[in-house]
């Protein structure tokens, strides 16, 4: 596969830009729009943005992105919406566990890629609103091409009808792409952010995909955008539900303990996390993701 695909790989990233755009308005106004219950007496949080660079072993430009995080505000303790588009050639772990992992012949001869991606966590002041993960991706290499992302709910107090609620959201966007899309793409991520050392998921789930390539771009890049286009919907309802509720230490606790098993997940098992450390990329943009407080009992 020689084609520079710079066609798709504009309109991938523009993509991911306006997700953003779009999710960081929604949650301002989630922030503006808080004015009964705990924390409404707060000044309402607005996002900072840093833009990001990245340089190549040479010095050279290797892409880069924005960096969206909203610290101390008074719905979101913190969130990040990063977006970046890198590119550059892999290093040698990342082609061999490209290699092994996909497949793919030839890393070795050209170890080019490029990627573009948005990736969102929020972790919230009130614990009966969930923290929430969601991100899309586009990866290219001379060889292959293929979208991969998702998202899934992590309440520290589970509510039924909220995960009912993400999830029937989610299905209700995917559907229309094929009828065993959604229950493939829920085992999915069930396997996916399962926790192994602690024996159990680290949320109530969702949806995920990776290496997906049907050989027809358009398509599956719709898919994607769908999977984007379901978070805000399928999240927002939620924290306007939860976020006026009151909550007592325990509750608070309870949270405190969950973000240790999100914390831990990101770390060890998440392959975002590991790919962007590999190739580079901010680090404080890679683990933005990570709680501002957690604890362990």
């Amino acid at each position: 596969m020689t084609e520079q695909f710079d066609t798709q790989k504009a309109r991938a990233s523009a993509w991911f830009r306006q997700l953003r755009d779009d999710i960081v308005a929604s949650f301002e106004r989630l922030e503006a729009d808080h004015r009964v219950g705990p924390m409404s007496e707060a000044a309402a949080g607005k996002f900072e943005i840093t833009e990001t660079k990245r340089k190549s072993d040479d010095g050279s430009d290797a892409g880069g992105g924005l960096m969206s995080v909203m610290r101390g505000g008074r719905v979101f303790e913190k969130v990040g919406v990063n977006i970046s588009t890198v590119y550059g050639t892999l290093g040698e772990r990342a082609q061999n566990a490209m290699a092994a992992r996909k497949g793919i012949p030839g890393m070795k001869d050209d170890p080019r890629f490029w990627a573009a991606g948005i990736s969102l966590v929020a972790h919230m002041q009130n614990p009966h609103c969930p923290a929430v993960h969601m991100n899309t991706r586009m990866f290219w290499t001379p060889h292959a091409w293929w979208f991969g992302g998702g998202s899934d709910l992590n309440p520290c107090l589970e509510y039924a009808e909220d995960t009912a609620h993400f999830h029937e959201t989610q299905q209700k966007y995917l559907d229309p792409h094929g009828a065993n899309l959604y229950p493939r793409l829920k085992d999915w991520a069930d396997e996916y952010f399962f926790i192994p050392h602690r024996g159990r998921a680290r949320g109530v789930g969702g949806i995920f995909m990776d290496d997906h390539c049907t050989g027809d771009w358009e398509a599956d890049f719709a898919l994607t955008q769908d999977i984007g286009r379901a978070f805000v919907p399928a999240y927002v309802p939620l924290v306007e539900k939860h976020r006026a509720q009151d909550w007592s230490e325990a509750n608070k606790d309870a949270q405190l303990v969950h973000r240790g098993l999100y914390a831990e997940y990101n770390l060890v098992y998440d392959r975002g996390t590991k790919f962007g450390l590999e190739t580079g990329h901010d680090a404080n943009a890679v683990l933005m993701s990570l709680p501002p407080l957690a604890k362990w009992v």
